[in-house]
């Protein structure tokens, strides 16, 4: 059980990363960076059943948690990046140039 939700984890990091090294839409690039948050929390989930501690699961919610609020501010930051610059494709916002 626990090689196969490794695998799982590594498939969900590596999808992850993919997608954020190869996507240029903006929420597309949120929902990869889940994934990678989504990857780390099944890691502390199945380590603490491994070795019977508790420490992994807090860890696991403490990672949800954090997802949420970077959904909700980066959603946030889209929206309003969306309403000056008309876009939200990452390679063509140019706002934060001097």
């Amino acid at each position: 059980m626990v090689p196969t939700l490794l695998i799982v984890s590594s498939a969900l990091f590596s999808l992850g990363v993919y997608g954020v090294l190869t996507r240029r839409n903006a929420i597309a690039l949120l929902l990869s960076i889940e994934l990678i948050l989504n990857a780390a929390s099944l890691n502390f989930a199945v380590f603490s059943r491994l070795y019977g501690q508790a420490q992994g699961q807090a860890f696991a919610l403490f990672v949800i948690a954090l997802a949420a609020c970077e959904a909700a501010v980066g959603l946030a930051i889209i929206i309003a990046l969306y309403r000056t610059a008309k876009t939200v494709l990452a390679d063509q916002v140019t706002l934060l140039r001097g």
